[in-house]
């Protein structure tokens, strides 16, 4: 297998993701088969939501946060699904069993508008019921990635303001995040830090950021990004254990001076940052506070996919 890079989401390729099935509308596909058609809104409009889902012990976790993110995003666009929560989920979970998947899987949940009467905008073009596309794939986070971190570059793309485009809208189109991780790497950088309108710091192009400062741990106000499921399950650990943190306004001289940073997110969960904008954080190892919440969410994913039963 060989390493493929991409910030947090460095992972080794495995070679029996040649033989996946894949799940569109129903019906499980080998890979090279796993096809929509071009007049799919989402292939000519980016017209759609999705999520992504980490699997343990066989579970999906933190399904219900993930479905009601699914569900809130498609109410905003006025998509229906048409499927209930009880159904999507049934489906997730005979994608894993048809490819014999329980640990070290990714999901790729998306759902578009569906096929298009002809390549415009309007929705009212739409010809047929949503597409939904089920891709699980064998993926690991390198444990380097996962143990010594990132480097982040400031890229001068911001976050939209919801008036331009909501940052709560899991949509398919993620233009705005790709420029800024074009940016990122052909600077050197893992992955892309992302300002809000106003000069603060916001968020990552593919995750979520984190700072931590004299025993503190500091995130955006989220105003301007995702909400972030593992973003809120660490907040959520910090809170049952009594580690103080805060969803506030920071800009970028307080990142540089700060003891450590992390980033979240669902495939890797909570990696360190060693280095923003060629700037050392902290001794640029991972430190104490970033090592004891990649327990305590692991703990907390643990604990999760234990009380799931398979529908």
């Amino acid at each position: 297998m060989t390493a493929t890079a991409h910030g947090t989401h460095d992972h080794q390729d495995d070679p029996r993701n040649a033989g996946i099935l894949i799940n569109v509308n129903g019906r499980l596909l080998p890979r090279a088969e796993a096809v929509v058609s071009v007049f799919d809104a989402g292939f000519v409009l980016g017209d759609g939501v999705w999520e992504g889902l980490r699997i343990s012990g066989g579970h999906p976790a933190f399904l219900d946060q993930h479905l009601d993110r699914l569900w809130e995003g498609a109410a905003a666009i006025m998509l229906d699904i048409g499927r209930t929560r009880e159904q999507l989920t049934t489906q997730i979970y005979e994608t894993l069993e048809a490819n014999q998947m329980t640990d070290g899987v990714h999901v790729r949940l998306m759902v578009t508008r569906g096929p298009k009467s002809t390549p415009y905008q309007d929705p009212r073009m739409s010809a047929g019921p949503a597409t939904v596309v089920i891709i699980a794939e064998h993926k690991e986070p390198l444990p380097a990635t996962v143990e010594n971190g990132l480097s982040l570059f400031t890229v001068h793309v911001r976050r939209a303001a919801p008036d331009t485009l909501d940052p709560k809208l899991n949509a398919h189109s993620k233009l705005n995040d790709i420029t800024a991780c074009i940016q990122a790497y052909t600077a050197g950088a893992d992955e892309a830090l992302m300002l809000d309108p106003h000069g603060f710091v916001a968020t990552c192009n593919s995750t979520h950021f984190f700072v931590v400062r004299k025993g503190e741990v500091w995130t955006s106000t989220g105003m301007y990004c995702l909400g972030g499921i593992t973003r809120a399950n660490v907040l959520r650990v910090c809170d049952d254990n009594e580690i103080p943190a805060q969803e506030r306004s920071f800009s970028l001289t307080e990142v540089y001076s700060a003891d450590e940073a992390f980033v979240t997110g669902t495939f890797a969960g909570v990696v360190p940052v060693h280095t923003v904008d060629g700037r050392r954080i902290g001794t640029g190892r991972r430190g104490p506070m970033v090592e004891r919440l990649q327990g305590l969410y692991q703990e907390l994913v643990r604990a999760d996919v234990a009380t799931r039963a398979r529908p």
